[in-house]
């Protein structure tokens, strides 16, 4: 103030200025709240890579068979039969996994749910790997299934209870492509190594989820329904950023809990009541049909149905099977919200029939010693159409319809039934 004083205010002229710049100000409040969204959408992505891993490891399970039933046979000297008990043991696996998968995540939670899942997938392939003899191979294919059938249900339910609700549709469908992608990889390793390499490939997916569960949150939804309010505070913190507002959220949140739990709880009776048993018929039809269709067959066997069919060898097959599953999974994602869920079902439906009767009418050719020329090319032509269709619709819309039709109370016991009878 002295040299004020003295007139000396070289140096001041910034005090003509005013104190607040609203122009300044709301660009530093926007980049801060970019920086915050973009920090919270790097933690939500993060979370579903290491979620999706599940997705991965449930396509590498399913896609396993396929490609060395030849060498799985030659090396351990099984028969037919026994071979189509390992590779059909998995769903039996699954089948149980699927049913105590919702009790596992409401009891530990999603990631221990999804830790406990990788267990069970690391103790099968390792018992496939050193494997001398059918007993400790079919032990393995049952872990692996049981592991997958925990992540049918939980990987897509922590993702939608983690994601926001502009992201939560896209981000959902990641786990059917990566299904898809696990079991293309599959496909196409098993052309390249040994069955018992291409079983330790089975462990890199567990491996990565196991890691990476040690780095992202507990779904807060969880979180708040166990009543660990602080944990659940922290975790939906670190998903929307530190400075973010989420206190609408956690409102809406805990405001969801209650009404759920205001609700009677519904048995598996109470799906016959007449306001539910529309929903629940369209559910485990879809479902039904889904499996039902064939698709474990063709996607267990694909190798050995191109080498029955005359091809010389069943790797090109393969190859072309595993190539054609992802880019026409990703068209289904990008066309079910713009042609609808009833479209892309009678069109997947409609090409899956196609397949089946092209690569049908193959072997009765082939039975009938007619055409024999025509064998190979129907047979390989309706698999893939098979594979194509499937993919594009009847693969993923079951299960998204199968969760958008029933009410919230019912939705556990209804969503139990359908896995169970697919």
């Amino acid at each position: 103030h002295r040299d004020i004083e003295r007139g000396d205010n070289k140096g001041l002229e910034d005090l003509v200025d005013p104190l607040l710049d609203e122009k300044a100000s709301a660009k530093n409040v926007d980049d801060c709240e970019e920086s915050e969204e973009n920090g919270s959408i790097v933690m939500v992505l993060l979370s579903t890579a290491v979620a999706v891993c599940g997705s991965l490891e449930f396509g590498s399970c399913v896609g396993y068979s396929a490609p060395v039933q030849t060498d799985i046979s030659i090396d351990l000297n099984l028969s037919v039969a026994e071979y189509s008990v390992f590779g059909s043991i998995v769903t039996i696996g699954a089948m149980i996994g699927a049913v105590t998968s919702g009790r596992i995540a409401d009891t530990i939670g999603r990631k221990g749910a999804m830790a406990l899942s990788a267990v069970f997938c690391i103790a099968g392939w390792l018992a496939i790997f050193f494997t001398m003899g059918s007993l400790l191979l079919d032990t393995g294919r049952f872990f692996t299934g049981y592991g997958i059938g925990i992540f049918s249900f939980v990987v897509p339910i922590y993702i939608a209870e983690i994601a926001p609700k502009d992201l939560r549709g896209g981000l959902t469908t990641l786990n059917q492509l990566m299904i898809v992608t696990g079991s293309s990889i599959s496909f196409l390793l098993g052309t390249v190594v040994s069955w018992r390499t291409l079983a330790l490939t089975g462990l890199v997916p567990c491996v990565l989820l196991l890691v990476g569960l040690l780095f992202i949150p507990e779904s807060p939804r969880w979180l708040a329904k166990v009543g660990r309010e602080v944990e659940f505070e922290n975790s939906l913190r670190r998903l929307r950023g530190a400075k973010a507002n989420i206190y609408a959220e956690a409102n809406e949140i805990h405001e969801t809990i209650l009404t759920l739990q205001s609700l009677p709880k519904a048995g598996l009776l109470d799906l016959l009541d007449t306001k539910y048993i529309k929903a629940v018929i369209i559910a485990v039809g879809l479902m039904v049909c889904q499996q039902s269709g064939g698709i474990n067959g063709i996607g267990f066997y694909a190798s050995e149905t191109f080498q029955t069919a005359g091809l010389a060898s069943g790797k090109a097959g393969t190859v072309a099977y595993a190539l054609i599953q992802i880019p026409v999974t990703i068209i289904g994602v990008v066309l079910m919200d713009i042609s609808g869920r009833r479209v892309l079902l009678l069109v997947s439906s409609s090409g899956t029939f196609l397949g089946c009767f092209l690569a049908g009418t193959s072997f009765f050719f082939k039975g009938q010693a007619i055409f024999l020329e025509w064998v190979p090319l129907l047979a390989v032509s309706g698999v893939l159409i098979f594979i194509a269709s499937f993919s594009i619709g009847m693969g993923a819309v079951p299960w998204l319809i199968m969760s958008e039709i029933f009410p919230l109370h019912i939705k556990g016991a209804a969503g139990s039934v359908a896995v169970l009878l697919s």
